[in-house]
């Protein structure tokens, strides 16, 4: 099962070139792949600060993709505490926290991720 970096979901959603092959071919694999709830939130954020457009919804990016989406649990906030700081932004750190405690692989082409020791999807 894979979770999608914010910038990955919002790649395969605009159908960029900048996905790489690897993760445009684990993401078109059958096989569950979740898009966090903090993916929508962190779109919102960029969205209205005016630094991100996107014709469709979240919610039929979603479904167009047949991706599930990703609730943030309590168990899973509760490890940012123990999380080194090898990477700043927050939600990046929350959807690190969200695979190590679901057991997911992480698409995303961030090389810090691998820092922490999380399962990535080949790029």
């Amino acid at each position: 099962m894979i979770l999608l970096d914010t910038h990955i979901f919002i790649w395969c959603r605009m159908k960029s070139r900048r996905l790489p092959a690897g993760i445009k071919r684990a993401v078109e694999k059958p096989g569950i792949v979740f898009v966090s709830y903090l993916s929508a939130w962190e779109i919102a954020l960029k969205q209205s600060l005016g630094r991100l457009e996107i014709d469709e919804s979240f919610e039929e990016g979603i479904a167009r993709g047949g991706f599930r989406l990703l609730p943030l649990s309590l168990q899973q906030v509760a490890r940012l505490p123990a999380l080194p700081h090898h990477h700043r932004d927050p939600f990046d750190r929350m959807l690190i926290c969200q695979a190590l405690e679901e057991k997911l692989i992480l698409a995303t082409v961030d090389p810090r991720f691998a820092l922490y020791g999380v399962p990535l999807v080949e790029g």
